[in-house]
Protein backbone atom coordinates (compact mmCIF):
# COMPACT_ATOMS: atom_id res chain seq x y z
CA UNK A 1 0.00 0.00 0.00
CA UNK A 2 0.85 4.25 -0.98
CA UNK A 3 1.75 5.74 1.44
CA UNK A 4 -0.98 8.44 -0.63
CA UNK A 5 -3.55 5.71 0.06
CA UNK A 6 -3.10 5.19 3.59
CA UNK A 7 -3.29 8.46 4.41
CA UNK A 8 -5.70 9.38 1.61
CA UNK A 9 -6.12 12.35 -0.51
CA UNK A 10 -5.08 16.30 -0.41
CA UNK A 11 -7.25 18.88 -1.46
CA UNK A 12 -6.76 21.36 -4.30
CA UNK A 13 -9.19 23.46 -5.39
CA UNK A 14 -8.89 24.40 -9.29
CA UNK A 15 -10.95 23.86 -11.80
CA UNK A 16 -14.82 25.27 -12.79
CA UNK A 17 -16.99 26.58 -9.91
CA UNK A 18 -20.54 24.53 -9.05
CA UNK A 19 -23.24 25.34 -7.10
CA UNK A 20 -23.06 25.31 -3.25
CA UNK A 21 -26.42 24.06 -1.53
CA UNK A 22 -25.42 25.25 1.57
CA UNK A 23 -25.31 29.04 -0.02
CA UNK A 24 -21.74 29.86 0.98
CA UNK A 25 -18.77 29.93 -1.32
CA UNK A 26 -18.91 27.81 -4.37
CA UNK A 27 -16.79 24.61 -4.49
CA UNK A 28 -14.77 24.87 -7.73
CA UNK A 29 -15.35 21.65 -9.89
CA UNK A 30 -12.27 19.58 -11.14
CA UNK A 31 -14.53 16.67 -13.22
CA UNK A 32 -17.96 16.73 -14.10
CA UNK A 33 -19.96 17.21 -10.92
CA UNK A 34 -17.16 16.36 -8.71
CA UNK A 35 -14.84 18.70 -6.50
CA UNK A 36 -11.53 17.74 -5.51
CA UNK A 37 -13.21 16.37 -2.48
CA UNK A 38 -16.08 14.50 -3.80
CA UNK A 39 -13.48 13.10 -6.82
CA UNK A 40 -10.74 11.76 -4.39
CA UNK A 41 -13.46 10.15 -2.35
CA UNK A 42 -15.27 8.53 -5.49
CA UNK A 43 -11.26 7.05 -5.70
CA UNK A 44 -10.33 6.47 -2.67
CA UNK A 45 -11.36 2.54 -2.35
CA UNK A 46 -9.27 1.53 0.49
CA UNK A 47 -10.76 4.88 2.31
CA UNK A 48 -14.31 3.41 1.60
CA UNK A 49 -13.70 -0.01 2.44
CA UNK A 50 -11.93 0.21 5.63
CA UNK A 51 -11.92 -3.69 5.66
CA UNK A 52 -10.02 -4.09 2.12
CA UNK A 53 -6.87 -5.51 4.52
CA UNK A 54 -8.88 -8.99 4.85
CA UNK A 55 -9.60 -9.78 1.75
CA UNK A 56 -5.26 -9.38 0.40
CA UNK A 57 -4.89 -12.04 3.26
CA UNK A 58 -7.39 -14.17 2.78
CA UNK A 59 -6.49 -13.76 -1.19
CA UNK A 60 -2.26 -14.28 -0.11
CA UNK A 61 -3.20 -17.17 2.10
CA UNK A 62 -5.22 -19.00 -0.69
CA UNK A 63 -3.63 -18.41 -3.28
CA UNK A 64 0.05 -19.41 -1.23
CA UNK A 65 -2.26 -22.88 -0.58
CA UNK A 66 -3.10 -23.28 -3.61
CA UNK A 67 0.49 -23.09 -5.12
CA UNK A 68 1.76 -25.28 -2.98
CA UNK A 69 -1.26 -28.30 -3.25
CA UNK A 70 -1.41 -27.80 -7.15
CA UNK A 71 2.24 -26.35 -8.48
CA UNK A 72 2.31 -24.88 -11.59
CA UNK A 73 4.36 -23.12 -14.08
CA UNK A 74 5.75 -19.83 -11.73
CA UNK A 75 7.95 -17.08 -12.19
CA UNK A 76 7.54 -17.18 -16.53
CA UNK A 77 9.77 -14.13 -18.26
CA UNK A 78 7.68 -13.13 -21.22
CA UNK A 79 9.88 -10.49 -21.38
CA UNK A 80 12.92 -8.97 -20.36
CA UNK A 81 12.07 -6.66 -17.52
CA UNK A 82 12.25 -8.23 -13.96
CA UNK A 83 8.70 -7.36 -13.68
CA UNK A 84 7.56 -9.18 -17.13
CA UNK A 85 6.51 -12.70 -15.48
CA UNK A 86 3.42 -15.04 -15.14
CA UNK A 87 2.27 -17.51 -13.45
CA UNK A 88 0.22 -20.84 -15.62
CA UNK A 89 -1.47 -23.42 -14.29
CA UNK A 90 -2.17 -25.82 -16.68
CA UNK A 91 -5.13 -27.26 -17.38
CA UNK A 92 -6.67 -31.09 -16.37
CA UNK A 93 -7.66 -33.01 -18.55
CA UNK A 94 -7.25 -33.26 -22.87
CA UNK A 95 -4.81 -30.52 -24.77
CA UNK A 96 -5.19 -28.17 -26.35
CA UNK A 97 -6.83 -26.05 -23.52
CA UNK A 98 -8.44 -22.67 -23.73
CA UNK A 99 -6.42 -20.62 -21.63
CA UNK A 100 -7.62 -17.75 -19.01
CA UNK A 101 -5.15 -14.88 -18.26
CA UNK A 102 -5.37 -12.86 -15.36
CA UNK A 103 -4.17 -8.98 -14.93
CA UNK A 104 -4.25 -8.05 -11.28
CA UNK A 105 -5.51 -4.65 -9.57
CA UNK A 106 -3.80 -2.32 -7.09
CA UNK A 107 -4.53 1.32 -9.14
CA UNK A 108 -1.81 0.38 -11.05
CA UNK A 109 0.90 0.53 -8.13
CA UNK A 110 0.55 -2.65 -5.74
CA UNK A 111 -0.08 -6.26 -5.73
CA UNK A 112 0.74 -9.05 -7.61
CA UNK A 113 0.09 -11.96 -9.58
CA UNK A 114 0.96 -14.57 -7.07
CA UNK A 115 -2.52 -12.95 -5.07
CA UNK A 116 -4.64 -14.20 -7.29
CA UNK A 117 -3.79 -18.17 -7.55
CA UNK A 118 -6.83 -18.72 -5.79
CA UNK A 119 -8.97 -18.00 -8.82
CA UNK A 120 -6.84 -20.96 -10.69
CA UNK A 121 -8.33 -24.55 -9.72
CA UNK A 122 -12.31 -23.74 -11.04
CA UNK A 123 -11.09 -23.11 -14.13
CA UNK A 124 -8.43 -25.88 -14.56
CA UNK A 125 -10.78 -28.53 -12.67
CA UNK A 126 -12.76 -28.00 -15.87
CA UNK A 127 -10.67 -28.38 -18.68
CA UNK A 128 -9.32 -24.55 -18.67
CA UNK A 129 -5.48 -23.41 -18.14
CA UNK A 130 -4.92 -20.40 -15.84
CA UNK A 131 -2.40 -17.40 -15.89
CA UNK A 132 -1.94 -14.53 -13.87
CA UNK A 133 0.11 -11.52 -14.87
CA UNK A 134 2.73 -8.72 -13.73
CA UNK A 135 3.50 -6.14 -15.05
CA UNK A 136 5.65 -2.82 -13.82
CA UNK A 137 4.66 -0.55 -10.93
CA UNK A 138 3.75 3.05 -10.61
CA UNK A 139 6.15 5.22 -9.49
CA UNK A 140 8.73 3.34 -11.51
CA UNK A 141 6.93 2.30 -14.79
CA UNK A 142 4.03 4.38 -16.44
CA UNK A 143 0.71 3.37 -17.52
CA UNK A 144 1.63 3.24 -21.07
CA UNK A 145 5.14 0.93 -20.62
CA UNK A 146 1.95 -1.26 -18.71
CA UNK A 147 -0.16 -1.59 -21.61
CA UNK A 148 2.64 -2.22 -23.83
CA UNK A 149 3.70 -5.17 -20.87
CA UNK A 150 0.43 -7.01 -21.09
CA UNK A 151 -0.20 -6.82 -24.98
CA UNK A 152 3.99 -8.15 -24.57
CA UNK A 153 2.43 -11.21 -22.33
CA UNK A 154 -0.60 -12.18 -24.49
CA UNK A 155 1.83 -12.43 -27.68
CA UNK A 156 4.24 -14.53 -25.84
CA UNK A 157 1.22 -16.61 -24.28
CA UNK A 158 0.00 -17.01 -27.84
CA UNK A 159 3.45 -18.05 -29.39
CA UNK A 160 4.34 -20.72 -26.81
CA UNK A 161 0.55 -22.00 -26.58
CA UNK A 162 1.77 -25.26 -28.24
CA UNK A 163 4.55 -25.85 -25.83
CA UNK A 164 1.82 -25.61 -22.59
CA UNK A 165 -0.60 -27.50 -23.89
CA UNK A 166 -2.67 -24.40 -24.74
CA UNK A 167 -5.15 -23.66 -27.61
CA UNK A 168 -4.11 -20.79 -29.67
CA UNK A 169 -7.39 -19.76 -30.90
CA UNK A 170 -8.80 -19.79 -27.27
CA UNK A 171 -7.27 -17.39 -25.12
CA UNK A 172 -9.36 -14.83 -23.29
CA UNK A 173 -8.61 -12.16 -20.70
CA UNK A 174 -9.64 -10.75 -18.08
CA UNK A 175 -9.00 -8.18 -15.24
CA UNK A 176 -9.95 -6.54 -12.39
CA UNK A 177 -9.92 -2.66 -11.32
CA UNK A 178 -6.92 -1.31 -12.72
CA UNK A 179 -6.20 -4.82 -14.38
CA UNK A 180 -9.57 -4.68 -16.21
CA UNK A 181 -8.49 -1.27 -17.72
CA UNK A 182 -5.91 -3.45 -18.92
CA UNK A 183 -7.72 -6.25 -20.04
CA UNK A 184 -9.89 -3.54 -22.00
CA UNK A 185 -7.05 -2.16 -23.63
CA UNK A 186 -5.76 -5.76 -25.02
CA UNK A 187 -8.69 -6.07 -26.42
CA UNK A 188 -8.28 -2.58 -28.46
CA UNK A 189 -4.86 -4.26 -29.74
CA UNK A 190 -3.80 -4.17 -33.70
CA UNK A 191 -1.70 -7.24 -33.22
CA UNK A 192 -0.53 -7.30 -36.68
CA UNK A 193 0.54 -3.76 -35.71
CA UNK A 194 2.98 -5.60 -33.25
CA UNK A 195 4.43 -8.43 -35.40
CA UNK A 196 2.69 -8.83 -38.72
CA UNK A 197 2.72 -12.63 -37.59
CA UNK A 198 0.08 -11.94 -35.03
CA UNK A 199 -3.47 -12.33 -36.07
CA UNK A 200 -5.61 -9.60 -35.70
CA UNK A 201 -8.22 -11.50 -33.38
CA UNK A 202 -5.35 -12.84 -31.31
CA UNK A 203 -8.33 -13.03 -27.96
CA UNK A 204 -11.16 -14.73 -28.51
CA UNK A 205 -12.99 -12.73 -25.93
CA UNK A 206 -12.34 -10.68 -22.48
CA UNK A 207 -13.78 -9.78 -19.27
CA UNK A 208 -13.34 -6.40 -17.18
CA UNK A 209 -14.50 -6.69 -13.46
CA UNK A 210 -14.71 -2.58 -11.95
CA UNK A 211 -12.64 -1.62 -14.33
CA UNK A 212 -11.30 1.72 -15.21
CA UNK A 213 -11.93 3.15 -18.44
CA UNK A 214 -11.69 7.18 -18.55
CA UNK A 215 -8.17 8.10 -17.06
CA UNK A 216 -9.06 11.73 -16.96
CA UNK A 217 -10.33 11.88 -13.73
CA UNK A 218 -7.77 9.63 -12.15
CA UNK A 219 -5.36 12.19 -13.42
CA UNK A 220 -7.28 14.81 -12.06
CA UNK A 221 -7.46 12.63 -8.65
CA UNK A 222 -4.40 12.28 -5.67
CA UNK A 223 -3.46 9.21 -7.31
CA UNK A 224 -1.94 10.92 -9.93
CA UNK A 225 0.70 12.27 -7.57
CA UNK A 226 2.17 8.53 -7.54
CA UNK A 227 0.56 7.42 -11.45
CA UNK A 228 2.04 10.68 -13.44
CA UNK A 229 -0.21 10.45 -16.07
CA UNK A 230 0.28 13.16 -18.33
CA UNK A 231 -2.53 15.48 -19.65
CA UNK A 232 -2.16 14.19 -23.46
CA UNK A 233 -1.93 10.85 -22.72
CA UNK A 234 -4.82 10.11 -20.62
CA UNK A 235 -7.26 9.65 -23.38
CA UNK A 236 -4.77 8.09 -25.60
CA UNK A 237 -4.72 5.41 -22.75
CA UNK A 238 -8.08 5.36 -21.97
CA UNK A 239 -10.33 2.31 -23.22
CA UNK A 240 -13.34 4.16 -22.86
CA UNK A 241 -11.39 6.81 -26.34
CA UNK A 242 -9.72 3.70 -27.76
CA UNK A 243 -12.62 1.60 -28.88
CA UNK A 244 -11.31 -0.71 -31.22
CA UNK A 245 -13.39 -1.24 -35.27
CA UNK A 246 -13.43 -4.98 -34.52
CA UNK A 247 -13.16 -7.10 -31.24
CA UNK A 248 -13.13 -10.55 -29.64
CA UNK A 249 -16.57 -10.51 -27.22
CA UNK A 250 -16.46 -8.68 -24.08
CA UNK A 251 -17.54 -9.43 -20.71
CA UNK A 252 -18.44 -6.01 -18.32
CA UNK A 253 -19.54 -6.66 -14.76
CA UNK A 254 -19.48 -4.22 -11.55
CA UNK A 255 -20.50 -4.64 -8.12
CA UNK A 256 -23.59 -2.78 -6.88
CA UNK A 257 -22.26 -1.40 -4.08
CA UNK A 258 -19.48 0.33 -6.00
CA UNK A 259 -18.74 4.11 -6.16
CA UNK A 260 -21.06 6.39 -8.45
CA UNK A 261 -18.22 7.05 -10.78
CA UNK A 262 -17.02 3.25 -10.98
CA UNK A 263 -20.24 2.35 -11.93
CA UNK A 264 -20.85 5.86 -14.26
CA UNK A 265 -17.34 4.55 -16.41
CA UNK A 266 -18.60 1.17 -16.63
CA UNK A 267 -22.02 2.69 -17.83
CA UNK A 268 -20.01 4.93 -20.58
CA UNK A 269 -17.86 2.10 -21.76
CA UNK A 270 -20.79 -0.21 -21.92
CA UNK A 271 -22.48 1.94 -24.38
CA UNK A 272 -19.65 3.20 -26.04
CA UNK A 273 -18.79 -0.82 -27.24
CA UNK A 274 -22.50 -1.59 -27.83
CA UNK A 275 -22.34 2.14 -30.22
CA UNK A 276 -19.20 0.50 -31.91
CA UNK A 277 -21.40 -2.58 -32.34
CA UNK A 278 -19.40 -4.74 -30.81
CA UNK A 279 -20.38 -8.04 -28.61
CA UNK A 280 -20.90 -7.33 -25.20
CA UNK A 281 -22.36 -9.11 -22.05
CA UNK A 282 -23.48 -7.23 -18.95
CA UNK A 283 -23.06 -9.30 -15.75
CA UNK A 284 -24.85 -8.16 -12.67
CA UNK A 285 -22.63 -8.30 -9.52
CA UNK A 286 -25.44 -7.59 -6.38
CA UNK A 287 -24.24 -6.83 -3.29
CA UNK A 288 -21.04 -6.84 -4.22
CA UNK A 289 -18.36 -3.96 -3.94
CA UNK A 290 -14.67 -3.24 -5.26
CA UNK A 291 -13.06 -6.12 -3.30
CA UNK A 292 -15.45 -8.32 -3.47
CA UNK A 293 -16.24 -8.13 -7.28
CA UNK A 294 -13.41 -9.82 -8.31
CA UNK A 295 -13.49 -13.19 -6.41
CA UNK A 296 -16.82 -14.21 -8.45
CA UNK A 297 -14.37 -14.91 -11.33
CA UNK A 298 -13.61 -18.13 -9.17
CA UNK A 299 -16.69 -19.03 -7.93
CA UNK A 300 -18.27 -22.05 -9.81
CA UNK A 301 -21.60 -21.02 -9.13
CA UNK A 302 -21.70 -17.79 -10.28
CA UNK A 303 -23.10 -16.15 -13.69
CA UNK A 304 -19.67 -13.99 -13.75
CA UNK A 305 -17.62 -17.75 -14.07
CA UNK A 306 -20.34 -19.10 -15.94
CA UNK A 307 -20.27 -16.68 -18.74
CA UNK A 308 -16.37 -16.76 -18.94
CA UNK A 309 -16.90 -20.49 -19.44
CA UNK A 310 -19.28 -19.81 -22.24
CA UNK A 311 -17.08 -17.68 -23.47
CA UNK A 312 -13.89 -20.11 -23.08
CA UNK A 313 -16.29 -22.84 -25.32
CA UNK A 314 -17.38 -20.38 -28.05
CA UNK A 315 -20.71 -20.40 -27.16
CA UNK A 316 -21.09 -16.72 -25.22
CA UNK A 317 -24.57 -15.78 -26.65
Amino acid sequence: MTVQEQAGPEQADQGQAGPDESGGRQKALVFQDYDQAALDAELNLRARWPDHPAFFARWAEDSAAVRAERGGLFDLAYGSEAAETLDLFPAEGAAPAPLHVFIHGGYWQALDKGDYSYLAPPFVERGIAFASLNYGLAPNTDIGTMIAQVRRALAWLYRKAGDHGIDPQRICVSGHSAGGHLAAMALATDWPAIDPALPRRLLAGGCSVSGVYDLEPVRLSYHNQILGIPPEKAKGWSPLHALPDEAAPLIIAVGSQETDEFRRQHAAYAAAWRGQGLALHDVALPDRHHFSAVDALGEPNHPLFAALQQMLAGQLP
